[in-house]
């Protein structure tokens, strides 16, 4: 069953302008989530993403810059799971001189959620890091 969805929040001290591209352009992507991007930041271009060995694949939905982005999420390979299966929605609303970051991820069959839940705790406090201008270092994941 692809209903489950997890959301979280987190607030960052940059502009929204300055989130974005943390978003959309690959070499700032990796930063904080990943090992190797190939996107495309238009409207039906190339969401591609490793994080740790999954070749995570899907396709810009929605650029609305620097307030909102959408885009389809799935994994390589994985008949459970598939490319594109799922929506990944974030919201960026200036708040108090930074940012509220708002992430939605739709679809998710049932026995994702928990595991989607802790991947999305781990990376967005490094996204946190990363855009406000700090270096979150690499990630300790990378190692397992």
């Amino acid at each position: 069953m692809r209903d489950a969805t997890f959301t979280t929040s987190v607030r960052i001290e940059a502009s929204p302008d300055e989130v974005f591209p943390y978003l959309i352009n690959a070499d700032l992507l990796i930063r904080w989530m990943g090992d190797y991007a190939d996107l495309d930041p238009v409207s039906g271009g190339t969401y591609a993403v490793d994080i740790n060995g999954v070749p995570i694949r899907g396709t810009f939905l929605e650029l609305n810059p620097p307030q909102r982005l959408i885009f389809s999420w799935g994994v390589a390979g994985n008949d459970d799971f598939p490319v594109g299966s799922t929506t990944v929605e974030i919201t960026l609303t200036a708040d108090r001189g930074g940012t509220l970051l708002e992430l939605a991820h739709r679809d998710l069959p049932a026995d994702e959620l928990p595991k989607h839940g802790i991947g999305w705790a781990h990376f967005l406090p490094r996204l946190v890091i990363a855009a406000s201008g700090n270096n979150p270092g690499p990630d300790p994941w990378n190692a397992l």
